[in-house]
Order: C-alpha cells, then sequence, then structure tokens
C-alpha cells in the first residue's frame, strides 16, 4: 500500500506517512469525500452527492458550491502528490469519481478481512485476522460529516459488519478455549447494544463456559426486563434457547458437584466481585443478619406515576451511574415542574427488583407550603420501616443516625429523598453501605452534596416538543392531539415543555373539552394571562415558582423582581444589571443565586436562559417597575447594537446615535471581532424582535427604529431570512418620531431587502422615495446610501443607464464627506455596472480604487468581492498575468474568513479564464449574490448593497 490512506472506519481523514493527517475543511467537504469514498472508482452523481452534502432543502448554488468542494479537494491531492499513488478525483459527466487503489481505504481492508475469515477454517489465524481489522475502527463510521440518509445508510452498514466481526472473534477464541477472551469481547457490545439479542445470547454462553454462571443468568434477567419495559416484547427464541442450555448446565452441575466445585467456587468468587449486577449478598451482610434476626424488607415507594413520558437519557444516565461505583448519590436536579419526582419515582419502580433489602422515601417539604421535614422525624420513619420497634427507638440525632447508618449497611437499598431545600437537610440521610443507592431531588443544584459526599448530579430540563406533546396524548388521548396536531405543538410550546404546566394545561381541557386545543392556545398566547390560565385549584405554574422565590438569598429575590420587562429567552449580566439599575457584580451574584435555584439556567460565562414562563412570574410580581425598567433595556439594547455595529463592519460612522435622554448602561457586551458579533445578533435576533414589539406598544418609537436599523449587519448578511416585516415596522416607528434621516435609511434598506426578495415594484417605490427623505433631513451620508442602493436595484432590473449616474453622485457624496466606508461600496457597484455595460478598463480602475480604500479597514469580505471583480475586469481587457494572481489572493482571503461563497465565486471567476465566457448581462452574480450555509448556522450572502450606515 502506498503512503496515503483513506480513512471513514472513524473521522473522515486522509493520512500520509510523513505528514500526518491533510486539511480536508469543513464537514462538507469531509462527506463529499466520504460519499466518494463509499463507491471507489465509481461515478457519482451531482444530485445523489447533494442530497448527501444537505439533509434539507440544498440553497439555490448548491451546484456551485460542490464544485467548490471538489477543486479544492483536488487542490489538496495535488499538493501532496496523491496522484503517485494512483489517486485522483475526475469529472464524468454530470458525476464525479475517485479513482485509486481500493486498498487505500480502511473499510475495504475491513472487508476484505471479513471475507478472509470466512474462508478460514483455522480459529488462531481468526483470531489474529479479526483482531487487526476491528483495530482499524478509530470511533462510529463516517463521523465528522453531515447527517443525511446516503451517508447514515452506508455508516450502519459498517456498524453492522464491525458487530458480525466482533461476534466471529468471540467464536474463534471459545474454540480455542479462551471463554474470558470471548466474555470480554461480547460484555462491551452487549452493554452498547443492550437489544441485541444475539450477541446477548453468545456472551451468555461464553460467561458460562468462563465458569460465571450467576453473571450469565443476571443477563438474560436483564435483556428479558428491558424487552419487557422498552419495547413490550418477550425474549427471542435465541435467547431462551441460551437460557435453557443454562439451567440445564446448572441441573447438571448440582447433580455432579464433585465435577464442578472448581467452576461453582470460580462462580461464586465473580457474584460477590460483581454483586451491584445479581442478588448476591456480601459475607458481611450474611453475618449482620445472623446476628440482627430475619430482616424487614420496607417499600415506602410512591405509586408509580401515571403518564410519564420519554426521559429516556435521563433514565439511561441513572442506570450507569447507579452501577459504576459503590454507594452512588445521584443528585436530580432542575426548576419547579420539571417533573423531578416523577422521573425519580418512575425509576425506582423500573429497578425495584434490583434492591431486594427495599425501598425508603420521604418527601423533604424542601419547598413546599409546609414546613421543611425534620431531620429526626424522617429518621425514626424510616427505622419503623427497617423493623426497629417503636420502643428499642434511639432518643438523641446522633443514635438514631447511627442506628439507620447500622442498619443500612451491607443491605442493597434504594433511598429517595424528594424535594431536598439544601444539602446539609440530606446528609443525616444518607444510608451507611456500599450496597444503597441514594437518589436526591431538589430546585437547587446541591454543589454542597456534589462537593462533599461526591454526589452525581443529574440535571432535568424540560421537554423537547415532541415529548411534550406526546404528554398531551397521554392526558387527552391520542385522538385529541391527533385532530388538532398544530395547535397541539403550539400549545406545547406556549408551556415551555415544563411537564407540570402541560398537565395542568390538559386537565383545564380534559375539563372543557368544547375549548379545544386551538382555542385553549389562542388563549394561553396572550402573555398577561397565561400564568392564571396554566392553574388548577390549588395547583400551577405560579404557585410553584412562588415557593421556589421564598427560599431565594436576597441578592437573588431583589434581581428576580426586575426580569419581567426582559423581552427574550437569553440573559446576559449586563442585560440584567441594566433591568435592575445596578452594578454588574452584584448582578453577576444574583443570578448565580438563581441559577442555583434553577430559576435560570446557566449556559456559557455570564450567559442564562430565563425561560417564558418563569419571565411571565417575574412580570407578575413588580407590574410597577415595568415603564422604569423598559426604557433602561431599551437603552441597554440600542447601546449594545451600535458596539455589535462597529465590530460586524469596522470603518465606517455609526447610522444613528442615542436617543435624546438616554441614560449611558454601566456596561454593554464586548464583540472580540466580526464573527463573534455576527453570531451574537443571530442569537439574539428573537429577543431583538420582541424588544422592538415592547418599544412599540410602549410608544417609544424613537428606540423602536433605531433597534431595527442597527439590526443592519445581520441583515446584509441573511438578507433573504424573512426581514421585510421588521423593516416596515422601523420605517413605520421612524415616521411616527418624524425623523427624515431615520425614514431614508429605513427605505433604503427595505427597498433592498424587497429587491432581494424578487418583488420590484415594491422596492423601486420605498427606494426611490429614500434619497430625497435624506436630502430633506441633510443627511449626505444617508443620501448616498440611498443612491447606491437604488442603482443597484435598476442594474438587476435591466437599467443600463441610470446606475451610472446615481452610483457616480454617491461616490462624490462620500468623497466630499469623508465616509470612506460607502466610497468603498460605490467603486464596487460602479465596477461591476461598468463590467456589464462592456466598459471593463473603467471597471478595473473602480475596483482597484475601491480596494485601496478597503484595506485594511474594511471587513475581509468586501475586499474579496473587489478583488474577484477586478480579476474579471483585468481579464476582460487582456492582463490576465494581473487577473490571475488577483483572483488568488481573493480565494486566500475569503478562505481565511471562512467566507465560502467568496471563495467559490473567486474560483469560478478563475476557473473561467481557461476558456472564454460570453458578456455578462446587467444582473451579475455579485448583484444578485449566492447563498450557502455560514458558520453562523445560517443563509449568508455576500456584500453587495448598501447599508444605513455611512
Amino acid at each position: 500500500m502506498g503512503s496515503v490512506q483513506f480513512r471513514v472506519l472513524g473521522p473522515v481523514s486522509v493520512t500520509t506517512a510523513n505528514g500526518g493527517p491533510l486539511p480536508l475543511g469543513p464537514a462538507k467537504r469531509r462527506s463529499l469525500l466520504a460519499m466518494l469514498l463509499a463507491h471507489p472508482n465509481t461515478p457519482v452523481g451531482v444530485e445523489r452527492l447533494t442530497e448527501a452534502l444537505w439533509d434539507e432543502e440544498p440553497p439555490r448554488h448548491a451546484r456551485t458550491v460542490l464544485q467548490g468542494h471538489v477543486s479544492r479537494l483536488r487542490a489538496v491531492f495535488a499538493q501532496h502528490d496523491a496522484a503517485a499513488h494512483g489517486v485522483e478525483l475526475l469529472t464524468q459527466g454530470a458525476a464525479y469519481r475517485l479513482r485509486l487503489p481500493e486498498t487505500l481505504v480502511d473499510a475495504h481492508r475491513f472487508e476484505e478481512s471479513l471475507r478472509l475469515v470466512r474462508r478460514s477454517a483455522d480459529p488462531g489465524e481468526t483470531v489474529a485476522v479479526l483482531r487487526e481489522a476491528l483495530g482499524l475502527w478509530q470511533g462510529p463510521a463516517f463521523d465528522g460529516t453531515v447527517h443525511s440518509a446516503p451517508l447514515e445508510a452506508r455508516a450502519h452498514a459498517l456498524e453492522e459488519l464491525r458487530l458480525t466481526a466482533v461476534e466471529a472473534l468471540a467464536s474463534a477464541y471459545g474454540q480455542l478455549g479462551d471463554h474470558g477472551a470471548a466474555a470480554s469481547v461480547l460484555r462491551a457490545e452487549a452493554a452498547a447494544h443492550p437489544l441485541r439479542e444475539p450477541l446477548v445470547a453468545q456472551l451468555m454462553l461464553a460467561l458460562a463456559r468462563a465458569g460465571r454462571q450467576a453473571d450469565a443468568l443476571d443477563w438474560f434477567h436483564r435483556t428479558r426486563k428491558l424487552l419487557a419495559d422498552e419495547i413490550g416484547v418477550d425474549p427471542a427464541p435465541v435467547l431462551t434457547g441460551a437460557y435453557n442450555t443454562l439451567l440445564r448446565t446448572d441441573a447438571h452441575a448440582r447433580a455432579h458437584p464433585e465435577a464442578h466445585a472448581d467452576a461453582d467456587a470460580h462462580t461464586h468468587a465473580h457474584a460477590h466481585a460483581d454483586a451491584d449486577h445479581g442478588t448476591a449478598r456480601p459475607p458481611a451482610a450474611r453475618s449482620h443478619e445472623a446476628a440482627a434476626g430475619p430482616a424487614v424488607t420496607p417499600q415506602l415507594l410512591p405509586r408509580r406515576p401515571r403518564g410519564f413520558i420519554a426521559r429516556q437519557d435521563e433514565l439511561d444516565t441513572l442506570d450507569r451511574i447507579t452501577t459504576a461505583a459503590p454507594g452512588p448519590i445521584v443528585t436530580l436536579t432542575g426548576s419547579a415542574g420539571v417533573g423531578k419526582t416523577a422521573l425519580a419515582v418512575h425509576w425506582s419502580h423500573r429497578r425495584r427488583a434490583d434492591f431486594p433489602d427495599g425501598t425508603l422515601f420521604a418527601d423533604l417539604c424542601g419547598f413546599s407550603p409546609t414546613p421543611a421535614r425534620d431531620t429526626r422525624a424522617v429518621l425514626r420513619e424510616f427505622l419503623l420501616a427497617l423493623g426497629v420497634p417503636v420502643e428499642r427507638m434511639p432518643g438523641s440525632p446522633a443514635a438514631l443516625g447511627a442506628r439507620y447508618r447500622e442498619l443500612t449497611a451491607g443491605r442493597r437499598l434504594l433511598v429517595v429523598l424528594d424535594n431536598a431545600v439544601d444539602s446539609e437537610q440530606i446528609r443525616p440521610l444518607l444510608p451507611g453501605g456500599d450496597e444503597c443507592v441514594t437518589l436526591v431531588t431538589s430546585r437547587d443544584r446541591l454543589d454542597g452534596l456534589v462537593a462533599t459526599d461526591a454526589a452525581r448530579p443529574v440535571t432535568v430540563g424540560t421537554l423537547p416538543a415532541a415529548d411534550s406533546t406526546a404528554l398531551l396524548a397521554a392526558v387527552l388521548g391520542p385522538e385529541a392531539v391527533a385532530a388538532e396536531p398544530e395547535a397541539a405543538a403550539r400549545l406545547a410550546g406556549l408551556c415551555d415543555g415544563l411537564p407540570l404546566a402541560l398537565r395542568v394545561a390538559a386537565a383545564r381541557l380534559a375539563t372543557r373539552p368544547h375549548r379545544g386545543l386551538a382555542s385553549f392556545a389562542g388563549e394561553l398566547a396572550d402573555e398577561q394571562h397565561r400564568l392564571d390560565l396554566l392553574k388548577a385549584e390549588d395547583t400551577g405554574v405560579a404557585a410553584a415558582l412562588g415557593l421556589s422565590l421564598r427560599h431565594l438569598p436576597e441578592p437573588a429575590r431583589w434581581l428576580f423582581h426586575h426580569l419581567g420587562p426582559h423581552t427574550g429567552a437569553t440573559l446576559d449580566t449586563c442585560t440584567a444589571a441594566a433591568l435592575a439599575d445596578c452594578p454588574p457584580p452584584r448582578a453577576a451574584l444574583a443570578l448565580d443565586q438563581l441559577a442555583a435555584a434553577q430559576l435560570v439556567v446557566e449556559t456559557g460565562p455570564q450567559s442564562y436562559v430565563l425561560h417564558d414562563l418563569v419571565r411571565l412570574f417575574a412580570r407578575s410580581l413588580a407590574p410597577d417597575h415595568e415603564p422604569a425598567g423598559l426604557l433602561r433595556l431599551l437603552d441597554h439594547w440600542v447601546q449594545t447594537l451600535l458596539g455589535a455595529c462597529a465590530a460586524a463592519e469596522p470603518g465606517g460612522e455609526p447610522c444613528c446615535a442615542l436617543p435624546p435622554g438616554a441614560g449611558r448602561t454601566a456596561e454593554i457586551r464586548r464583540f472580540a471581532d466580526r464573527t463573534a458579533a455576527l453570531a451574537w445578533y443571530s442569537a439574539e435576533r428573537g429577543t431583538l424582535r420582541a424588544t422592538v414589539e415592547a418599544a412599540v406598544a410602549a410608544g417609544l418609537h424613537d428606540r423602536a427604529w433605531r433597534l431595527v436599523l442597527l439590526q443592519w449587519p445581520l441583515i446584509v448578511w441573511q438578507v433573504r431570512d424573512g426581514w421585510v416585516p421588521l423593516l416596515e415596522q422601523g420605517l413605520a416607528s421612524a415616521e411616527l418620531d418624524g425623523d427624515p434621516a431615520a425614514q431614508s435609511r429605513a427605505s433604503a434598506l427595505l427597498g433592498w431587502v424587497l429587491s432581494e426578495e424578487g418583488r420590484p415594484e415594491e422596492a423601486l417605490t420605498r427606494l426611490e422615495r429614500a434619497p430625497d427623505l435624506a436630502v430633506r433631513a441633510g443627511d449626505f451620508a444617508g443620501e448616498a446610501v440611498a443612491r447606491i442602493n437604488l442603482a443597484v436595484a435598476l442594474m438587476r432590473y435591466g437599467d443600463r443607464e441610470r446606475p451610472g449616474g446615481l452610483l457616480a453622485d454617491a461616490l462624490a457624496l462620500a468623497e466630499r464627506e469623508g465616509l470612506t466606508e460607502t466610497a468603498t461600496l460605490a467603486h464596487q457597484h460602479l465596477a461591476q455596472h461598468l463590467l456589464s455595460v462592456g466598459a471593463a478598463a473603467e471597471a478595473a480602475e473602480h475596483a482597484a480604487r475601491g480596494l485601496a480604500l478597503a484595506a485594511p479597514l474594511l471587513a475581509a469580505p468586501r475586499r474579496v468581492v473587489l478583488r474577484t471583480l477586478h480579476g474579471e475586469a483585468l481579464a476582460a481587457v487582456g492582463r490576465t498575468g494581473e487577473a490571475v494572481r488577483q483572483l488568488h489572493e481573493a480565494i486566500r482571503e475569503a478562505r481565511a474568513d471562512a467566507y465560502e461563497e467568496g471563495e467559490v465565486a473567486a474560483r469560478v471567476a478563475l476557473d473561467g479564464l481557461a476558456e472564454p465566457e460570453p458578456q455578462r448581462g446587467p444582473g451579475p452574480e455579485w448583484s444578485t449574490g449566492a447563498r450557502g450555509r455560514s458558520s453562523l448556522g445560517g443563509s449568508r450572502s455576500g456584500p453587495r448593497g448598501g447599508s444605513p450606515r455611512s
């Protein structure tokens, strides 16, 4: 084999003997390579590749993006001399073919190994070959690629072959008499695939042959229970057959004890070592029971909760933690109403058979209308359940605790401590034996218990959308949800995925069936009445949250009363400080206390999530504070947006100033660079939209239009992403505020977005008004931008006369006022316009002048566009060498900035130099723009049109 190796059995990669892994780039490029490697030496059509790269609707220019990825792979192969090893990426019509020796691909070598052992009768050779073959696996097949049906189907097929190889390896070990090695190979796979019955059956037989009969029987019972609980079926014949074989072997051992003495001793040793997987008792427990007499088996669990839904991840985590270490303590923590108790009780019933010495349960009333339970009372209750007579009950708290720990030592007990207020309440109730499991639920994070007693925290979050709808169906009946699926989904969303809210909503609907889901969801959409509607007698969301609030420290309680005006789910320290009009350190302390009480969820450094129902509860507590708090919030957002604009598009003046009388916020978020600013814009889009609505509702139109216009960097970057309603609101607020400059900028931006959406008449109506409004306001910067946007739209619609004059006027205005960014933009579009009308020499001059202004002040995408235009113009006048240099530089800058569309466009222009292309029309690509996926997670359009900023 050559020195180039292709790996798909794990992360998709290409390695060389000397240079290590090759730089393959983003996931889509790896996915393209993976599809070609899945079909080596076979043409793979563009449609099939597109299906593999985009699991959803592909972008409009998917073929161009695909060509760009192919080009980059070819460049990587060429750079590392892959052709010397017979590797070449070929184009065949509307398909691509990766030509290579198949032995360079690890999946091919793996499959060849399986074919080889099928023809071998030597178990020793089989073991050697399969161990080497399984050593090729470095993780899940095709790891690091996009999730798409073609790749997942191939990955699943390879995983099935891997499991077949594991089973064959175990069988070969068995033929060699090494049953311990066979069991070791199978055990890990059986744990990862617990419902694969042939695998479990093979493991049971290997364990029995290795002298571990008890372990083998335990695997059968565990798998039978899992099959019943998870999919409601009985074991298949392959599993029951293995079980019957074990029973026959066990009966023969009892009939001939001398023949099986050694095996029994070995089995008992393993049963003692693995007691957490079976029912064997350690010697200490047996001696303790002999001294104390017959043990009482307490069963204090409440009834199994009805309509319990999903939580499979949490259940699996509990299973894993409670079998991983002796005497585990697990804390289930989450907000009020999230279903912690239901999860704890459901899991306890599910695993009840694993605790033959019984279950203890106590509601500690940590967050309830009644006082928290006294520890001594709970200990007495537990001791009575464990068989201690009243007349022999210890008197002091210390003696109670000592007797409790003595009785629980050596027993396999489950102790459930529900609704704890803090770690101090829990510690005296921890059992004394390593065979016990303790499960604690609380609204507090219980960091102290984690620190002092090695408790393992499990966070219980809200339910995802599908599970929320399933919970409604469990209470209301599947027919009701099936009749109104969209209304059910909306209702689940309005309940924030909170099980308590969902159950209350379902209870109200069940007692008023004439309402219907759609009608009730419409009522819940009204934020002013939502909490009132989510109340049924003495049960409700507000009551549950109120109990959490009652136990908060004073700083957290004080801040919580100021959070009502907040308009979104995300919350940072600076925003909280603005809402409460306090220094950020004080807000940070209070937010940390709120997070410990699960009223906010910490998502990162100084970043939190405030769910809608919690926010509405905060708003209900202090309505008198809302006007002042809202004004502080709006001014904070305006100042934060000004900072985001400066980071996202450096080099120009802001499009607006603070409104008159605005309060200065203590601190705003800092943005490291353009990428960070755009990521923040994208993450906060929903919050900003709600903030605009709140400003409009309060009549604060001078804030509203600023909040809209200051989002222009994201609007420019994701132009066809449904911005029209927001911009129309911004224009309406500017008109109500009587500000012609704001009206001009809003009209120019709205018109450009309408033009990008293919709505020419509406676009031109807005764009034609914008320059005159700017002139009336004396806003020279706004006038220049308005003229540029109008010119771009006219170019798109085929006008070859007016754009030149409009762009020249805009350039003159920008140069006169010293507006570097706007002048650069004017040069860009003049170059574009001149190329479209055949004036390539003038186009090259304007592109060069724009580049001289753009570097290094402005963002890299602008320079990439200008370099590409410059290269095209130079090529058109016959200066091919200079054109090639410009286009290579454009590609380099685009790659450095992760500007994929810019790189693809420059490559297309570069490839076009090899053969003449038809003259471009009035709508070149940089006018309409390519769309693709960006690192921000949305569509990303190049910086083509104007902005409301100078």
